[in-house]
């Protein structure tokens, strides 16, 4: 309790509008860690014993936009900052995910697809989608946690009827360009190098970005924020070229070389060796065989030099006396070509804890529980709570 008094007293006077706001925020935060049933607006007063008073206070504080979340996010993250080795870059995974809602008229909701579906067939579910980004803290044995520094709201605006004029189809078309995933998750990276450059005298410290295959694209590649690298997942079948080594005497500088083999089939070359890379694992050191290949040119990210990493597939038995069983292998490109390997490797590791994040805000924090239809509290309290 010593420890979270600390912290909310540096970021109580930015948290919300007035005093009485933030008494009542500070009560809402320590109710989500003791709460023993549904995480509701109703179930946190009931934990504070007022639930025979007013209600309306604890509502328009969310309603009427009087909690400044990303304040709480800004502290939090200078934190992690401090706590970690001062010539080590922030290390931050990023990830959305879907809280599931039964309210067809809540903001913001859709029907979303399934993550917990079968791979053979398509679930769909109405939920509200939002993204994440959480920064890594690592201690002296590279044993990590994954701490959320930004819970944003990623709903998709309403698509009008069919008998809509073209007005509202062309607005609507533009609003999808505005709240399409990457698009956000690039704004998301800018304001954190932002604010992170105004703490740092205008330039903006290393940033390494750890992402799955859906932010692993055109949009994001070409956009990324000053002194930010990406470390993300590739198809096994990505047409990639190597660097350009000579250029014409006439006409358009080249930006692409000689056609490589895909990834897949650099894996299964024998002519291209293994090496052995240790990683970090669940508090274990572990061994990884990889192939790389550095620097490539992929179409996807331009003129940029990538380097190529393939994750040999790790063996593991079931049970004991079972037979021998095999992950995927994993193609990742990093758009940093002289990042070390181990660094390269360990780093994406971790960004497997957001996963975990994600485990915990639903199961312990009940984030996304808040039975709510105001369009303000429907992305502040999610927020708050994480």
């Amino acid at each position: 309790m010593s420890q979270w008094e600390a912290l909310w007293k540096q970021c109580a006077q930015k948290a919300s509008t007035t005093g009485s706001c933030t008494r009542r925020l500070r009560e809402h935060l320590l109710a989500h860690l003791v709460c023993p049933g549904r995480h509701t607006v109703s179930a946190l007063i009931t934990v504070f014993g007022k639930q025979f008073q007013d209600w309306s206070a604890d509502y328009s504080l969310y309603a009427k936009e009087r909690v400044h979340e990303e304040a709480i996010f800004a502290q939090v993250r200078k934190e992690v900052e401090a706590l970690g080795e001062a010539k080590r870059p922030l290390c931050v995974a990023l990830d959305d995910t879907i809280l599931r809602k039964t309210g067809k008229h809540i903001p913001g909701t859709a029907y979303r697809k399934d993550p917990l579906g079968p791979a053979f067939n398509l679930n769909l579910v109405w939920a509200q989608r939002m993204l994440q980004l959480s920064a890594a803290v690592c201690d002296e044995n590279r044993d990590v946690r994954m701490v959320p520094v930004a819970f944003r709201d990623a709903s998709t605006p309403h698509k009008p009827r069919k008998t809509a004029p073209p007005e509202a189809v062309q607005a609507y078309k533009e609003a999808m360009k505005q709240r399409n995933l990457n698009a956000l998750a690039r704004r998301a990276l800018e304001d954190l190098q932002r604010d992170r450059a105004l703490e740092h005298g205008g330039v903006s410290p290393a940033l390494h970005v750890l992402v799955d295959g859906s932010y692993t694209n055109r949009k994001m590649l070409r956009t990324l924020p000053a002194n930010t690298t990406l470390i993300g997942r590739i198809r096994k079948d990505a047409r990639l070229n190597a660097k350009p080594d000579t250029q014409a005497a006439h006409g358009r500088k080249r930006l692409y070389g000689e056609a490589l083999p895909t990834p897949e089939q650099i894996r299964q070359d024998p002519a291209i060796p293994w090496v052995a890379v240790e990683a970090r694992v669940n508090g274990k050191w572990r061994k990884f065989e990889i192939k790389t290949l550095a620097p490539v040119r992929w179409r996807a990210a331009g003129k940029m030099d990538l380097r190529l990493v393939v994750i040999r597939p790790v063996g593991y038995r079931p049970r004991r006396g079972a037979r021998m069983a095999y992950t995927q292998p994993a193609y990742l490109i990093c758009t940093d070509p002289f990042l070390s390997l181990e660094d390269l490797l360990q780093e994406y590791v971790w960004r497997w804890d957001i996963e975990v994040n994600h485990r915990d805000e639903k199961t312990i924090l009940g984030v996304g529980q808040a039975q709510v239809r105001n369009e303000n509290s429907v992305e502040n309290i999610p927020a708050t709570a994480v």
